[in-house]
């Protein structure tokens, strides 16, 4: 028997990452925003048991030009905090991630949700913590300028600091209820947390139970040197950037190592890049549709998702020219970073490297479900990754493709599980329940 398995998450940006998605012939162009279509995949998903569902989310429109924005599927989808907590009254075991952003939230709100959404769904919450770098979210929240990138990862720091003293609130056995006696609960059994840092003034208690996973997982996207030094600190799976296995190698040892020098276990962090993943009855097949996909991404589109890599409008370059020098942002870094390494290694021109993003620049596993889950293998015994959050070509057939037929495969191998270990995402994720820190058994 393997010691090491994969983890699997399905990630939703709403629905797919790809920018021509919705316009695969077939496929469900509402499904971001049609509850029965997510009931039918996160069901399919729940039945080829996978960890997780992992909900991004954006706290304004993209920031890309209209004539991009236009074509875009990301334009409307639902509040993750209003989405997961009715997914949880339809599903039973598989875990429920949703993105919250330290920079323009209460860390009150994100604990009180969150621990909610651990209670309704019996221990099945995830936090993704992040930064939120598009600008023109601050438009939204009451700010003139956005928050620089050094100043929103300090916050987020703090954030976190006090989310889970909020969720430490009450000790495990607070709650007596004693019918008899009228006594509800225990004042002894309650700590305020009466936090003044730099960016936070919160005195607490949480007015919501400890969680039954006592903290919801932990989850963490960045990958910036800021990134990484939070998520070391803090994540307990870290939604990681695809690319070159070697990079990829690279970010899993330097993660791991952090986490090591600052006291923590390296095996209790699990890092799953996203990997889009399109199957076919043979590899040719599999990239024919990759090719289709690709095709139906118009070029105003793939400007639009460059600009918002960059962080500036790309539609200023001479698109057959290659890439000029861009200046530094306070938007997101480590976006910004992988765009430019991949137009210089490769030497693509700007057209070029837009039509790359404008799909999908990252890892592509493109294939039958055998030489899927041998690439998928590599990763893991390569120490790569700890499994993948698989992001679909499009649904629902590429959903249904996967579960139907890579998920047996790697079960044939030993590298996925055939059923739930346990009943909450900690369970399935390996991960230890934390102590209280103001009340320890």
């Amino acid at each position: 028997m393997r010691d090491r398995k994969l983890h699997l998450g399905a990630f939703m940006r709403p629905v797919s990452i790809h920018t021509g998605a919705w316009r695969y012939p077939g496929a469900w162009a509402d499904a971001n925003f049609s509850f029965p279509r997510l009931t039918y995949l996160i069901q399919r998903l729940e039945a080829a048991k996978f960890d997780a569902f992992f909900m991004a989310d954006h706290l304004a429109l993209l920031n890309m030009p209209i004539e991009a924005l236009r074509r875009s599927h990301t334009v409307t989808s639902f509040d993750p905090l209003t989405l997961l907590p009715a997914l949880a009254a339809v599903t039973e075991r598989i875990g429920l991630i949703a993105t919250a952003s330290t920079t323009y939230n209460d860390a009150y709100h994100v604990a009180r949700k969150f621990a909610s959404l651990d209670h309704i769904s019996n221990g099945r919450a995830g936090w993704n913590l992040v930064t939120t770098a598009n600008p023109d979210a601050a438009l939204n929240f009451g700010h003139d300028a956005h928050m620089a990138h050094g100043e929103r990862y300090k916050r987020a720091r703090e954030f976190y600091d006090v989310v889970t003293g909020l969720w430490d609130s009450f000790a495990d056995d607070a709650f007596i209820r004693d019918q008899e006696s009228g006594i509800f609960w225990d004042p002894a059994r309650m700590h305020v947390l009466d936090h003044k840092g730099p960016e936070l003034s919160v005195r607490g208690p949480l007015n919501v139970a400890r969680p039954v996973q006592g903290w919801p997982v932990i989850v963490q996207a960045g990958a910036s040197d800021a990134g990484r030094q939070i998520a070391a600190e803090t994540a307990e799976m870290v939604f990681a950037a695809g690319g070159r296995l070697e990079d990829a190698q690279a970010y899993y040892a330097d993660v791991k190592a952090r986490a090591a020098a600052y006291g923590r276990d390296p095996d209790r962090i699990k890092i799953l890049p996203g990997a889009l993943v399109i199957v076919g009855d043979t590899v040719e097949e599999a990239r024919a549709k990759h090719r289709h996909l690709d095709s139906l991404v118009h070029l105003e589109s793939a400007i639009g998702s460059l600009s918002v890599a960059l962080g500036v409008d790309a539609r200023q370059f001479d698109l057959d020219a290659p890439l000029p020098e861009i200046p530094e942002t306070e938007g997101g870094k480590s976006g910004r970073e992988r765009a430019i390494t991949l137009a210089r290694r490769e030497g693509l021109t700007v057209r070029q490297l837009a039509q790359r993003l404008g799909g999908y620049g990252g890892l592509a596993l493109v294939g039958t479900p055998a030489t899927i889950a041998d690439e998928m293998e590599q990763w893991l015994d390569g120490r790569g990754c700890d499994g993948f959050n698989v992001m679909f070509p499009f649904v629902p057939a590429g959903l249904e493709e996967f579960c139907d037929r890579v998920v047996p495969e790697l079960q044939r191998r030993g590298l996925f599980r055939t059923e739930y270990e346990g009943t909450t995402l900690r369970d399935h994720l390996g991960l230890e329940r934390p102590a209280n820190r103001f009340f320890p058994a």
